[in-house]
């Protein structure tokens, strides 16, 4: 299977489970437990009680796995057919169970699980605490963040569970969305329409609202959010699905050369790698720069690629890089190999 026919099979599928994992943390919310502690001040408990646990995600930790072994396979494959000196037939092969195949797939996994419980809970804090600060009763308060239950689908619509912090801040913080369509002020109720993921089926209600100088109507303004916060929950689940299968694809296509190295089937020094730059409408300078290092011979497989700002990164997406150089990053990798073979024939061959 292609890299172009991997990266189009496996984010969807990453981003169905980490929305799947989110609703049955909703589904199995209680929220009277939630409601009690709340009343009480406890917020630690309350965020408890949502039960937002590593264990959750053990489906998306399994395709985010799939993905990875579909990449070392696809890779192997892609390597042409040789013939040794001898005669025989040279066999690329990936293994699933290679220490460094397995240190790799279970540290992207486990980093990204860690980060959204630990995210999670930061967010749910925030949106229990602002909740109340800003006088809406406990129960107002707990729907907010576990979301209303919708009479037609049978499950909870809106609220926070799932979304970033940085989101639930963007959402329902003192200067969020919320706060703007409250707010009676045209100019931040104008800003609120300029958001990419709003509803624009509810953009009529606000530019009725600014034109007649008040606020958005209260009710409303609880539709308006609830769809945001579903809207914002959806990106969450395709960014998590393009940024963690392009991490895997990567470290796992570089993973399976060093395999072959490894097993003395290639060697180091008959390995160079080209960076290809995406050519996206928002491009990266220092991405280009770093295609324009290795187009002519290409650079060792050993030896890093340096940013301007000083990053060094092995291959795209690295995940030992910081994220303004992998997030939204559709840069590729491509490795070129020179074979021998039959003596004093050489082939030359490439891995895209």
């Amino acid at each position: 299977m292609t890299i172009d026919e991997l990266l189009a099979q496996y984010p969807p599928r990453i981003a169905a489970a980490f929305r799947e994992a989110v609703e049955a943390i909703k589904s199995a919310v209680v929220l009277k437990t939630i409601v009690e502690r709340l009343e009480r001040g406890d917020i630690a408990g309350a965020v408890a009680a949502v039960q937002f646990e590593p264990e959750a995600f053990a489906a998306l930790e399994m395709s985010l796995r799939e993905a990875f072994n579909a990449g070392g396979l696809g890779m192997v494959q892609s390597l042409p057919s040789l013939i040794a000196p001898d005669g025989t037939r040279v066999l690329f092969q990936f293994g699933v169970r290679n220490m460094e195949a397995e240190r790799l797939i279970r540290e992207q996994s486990s980093t990204l699980v860690t980060n959204i419980t630990e995210d999670q809970r930061l967010a749910l804090r925030t949106a229990f605490e602002a909740g109340l600060a800003a006088g809406r009763n406990p129960t107002a308060t707990a729907l907010d963040v576990v979301g209303r239950m919708s009479r037609i689908t049978g499950r909870r619509e809106g609220g926070t569970i799932g979304l970033t912090s940085r989101q639930v801040e963007f959402i329902y913080g003192e200067n969020g969305a919320r706060a703007k369509l409250l707010s009676g002020d045209p100019a931040l109720m104008r800003q609120y329409l300029e958001l990419a993921t709003r509803d624009r089926r509810f953009d009529r209600s606000v530019l009725k609202a600014i034109r007649e100088g008040r606020a958005v109507d209260a009710e409303m303004v609880g539709k308006i959010i609830r769809r945001l916060a579903d809207r914002n929950l959806l990106l969450r689940g395709e960014t998590i699905g393009l940024e963690e299968t392009r991490t895997a694809l990567f470290s796992v296509r570089d993973n399976a050369i060093r395999q072959q190295i490894g097993s003395g089937k290639i060697a180091a020094n008959e390995v160079t790698k080209i960076w290809k730059h995406s050519g996206s409408e928002k491009p990266r300078l220092q991405h280009i720069q770093l295609a324009a290092q290795s187009k002519k011979k290409g650079i060792p497989v050993d030896q890093p690629f340096v940013a301007a700002d000083g990053t060094m990164l092995m291959y795209p997406h690295d995940p030992r890089a910081p994220a303004r150089h992998r997030i939204g990053c559709k840069c590729r990798m491509e490795y070129e190999i020179d074979y021998i073979a039959a003596g004093l024939r050489r082939y030359r061959a490439r891995a895209v």
